[in-house]
């Protein structure tokens, strides 16, 4: 693997899901399809205006798709692409990672005092 920066494809993978609220959003919705009101209640703090601006953000990247319902009153429900689910193996790994990190600094910390 070349290691010169140009070569690094980490950053831009990380902007798509960066964010405060779009890993939240993205393992709710490994779950399955979701309203926008179950997404807002699943996620304690969020905004409207927040919520709706990274759901636009992960449409513009083609990783949740949004449907539209022809009813009154309007239904629109939030899912994840085929491409979206592409992420879900990563993000498992990442949180795997993260638990362990926890771990590793917690008894790194009880040995230094």
């Amino acid at each position: 693997m070349e290691h010169e920066l140009s070569y690094c494809k980490v950053e831009p993978a990380l902007e798509v899901i960066t964010g405060r609220w779009k890993i939240p959003i993205l393992y709710m919705l490994f779950q399955g399809t979701k309203r926008f009101s179950e997404l807002q209640k699943g996620i304690p703090n969020i905004t409207k205006k927040m919520l709706t601006t990274q759901l636009r953000e992960l449409e513009e990247h083609h990783i949740i798709q949004r449907e539209v319902y022809p009813v009154v009153p309007p239904k629109v429900e939030y899912s994840l692409t085929d491409y979206g689910h592409t992420l879900e193996p990563l993000l498992t790994f990442m949180h795997q990672w993260g638990s362990a990190h926890v771990d590793f600094m917690r008894n790194r910390s009880k040995h230094q005092r």
